[in-house]
């Protein structure tokens, strides 16, 4: 999803994940991993005797090695019904080296493809009807179960979007959401929700929100989301999540690129819902 980082931490972070493969007794079969931002994940393909999984790295300095993102996957986990499909997390491995800790995850693997190598829609998808009638029922199981966890903040929200969409933000009305869930954290042709590291609780339609507008580019696909998730996008609640999504769009545009070709439609976007609102 994102590209190779810097030298240096790309060495580190293949040397942890040779680590995690020692230690937990697996073999590296990832042919092309996959990295996080800034190199902070690194996933990829792995067997053991169970036969194919899959294995993510997560590293931070010691210091940042906990909390809320550390701890997600793990949490999601043991709180969320199986009516939230998700790879199954079998091993946790926690260790430190050189000022760094580390997190093994070992997950079930499975065959899908992401919907999106990027987060942001550039070119309309092709899914089955089933993934679009499993997609609002996965998000509204999701959005029933009580956490302590915060996936977005108030005070955030209460600065972030009069600063970057200039609308005032009124009363908030909360449920629990993935907070992160894109193109590129979707699977499909059956639905899958990958990376749980930051679910917790968000305004009322977040995830709908974020998936609609991050489809702004390709209108049909946008169209698609719109009919699949009409209950919570024509719920007059949802008006705070999408300005927090189009802040959060707005406020990264100028040091990520999907964010900055996403900020036009963004705009049309905001004025649309002034003009709706007028």
């Amino acid at each position: 999803m994102f590209s190779e980082p810097d030298e240096p931490t790309a060495s580190r972070m293949r040397t942890a994940r040779t680590t995690a493969c020692t230690a937990l007794g697996i073999q590296d079969r990832a042919e092309d991993p996959i990295w996080g931002y800034e190199g902070r994940t690194l996933s990829g393909r792995v067997t053991s005797t169970d036969g194919d999984e899959w294995l993510r790295i997560v590293g931070a300095t010691e210091d940042r090695a906990k909390g809320k993102l550390w701890d997600g996957p793990r949490t999601a986990e043991e709180a969320l019904p199986a009516a939230v499909p998700r790879p199954a997390l079998h091993r946790l491995l926690d260790w430190t080296a050189d000022g760094w800790g580390y997190r093994a995850e070992l997950y079930e693997h499975t065959p899908l493809g992401v919907v999106s190598r990027s987060p942001v829609l550039e070119h309309d998808v092709d899914l089955p009807e089933l993934w679009w009638r499993g997609l609002p029922l996965a998000l509204d199981a999701l959005a029933g179960v009580a956490t302590f966890r915060e996936a977005v903040r108030e005070e955030y929200i209460r600065r972030v979007v009069p600063e970057f969409t200039g609308h005032a933000v009124g009363e908030i009305q909360w449920s629990t959401a993935h907070g992160d869930c894109h193109w590129a954290n979707l699977a499909g042709p059956k639905l899958l929700i990958l990376d749980w590291e930051g679910w917790g609780t968000a305004p009322v339609g977040f995830d709908a929100a974020l998936l609609h507008i991050y489809a702004l580019q390709t209108p049909d696909t946008a169209a698609r989301v719109r009919q699949a998730l009409a209950h919570a996008l024509d719920d007059p609640a949802v008006h705070v999540a999408e300005l927090t999504v189009c802040a959060q769009v707005l406020q990264a545009a100028d040091r990520t690129p999907f964010y900055a070709a996403l900020a036009g439609p963004v705009r049309h976007y905001l004025t649309a819902l002034e003009n709706k609102a007028a």
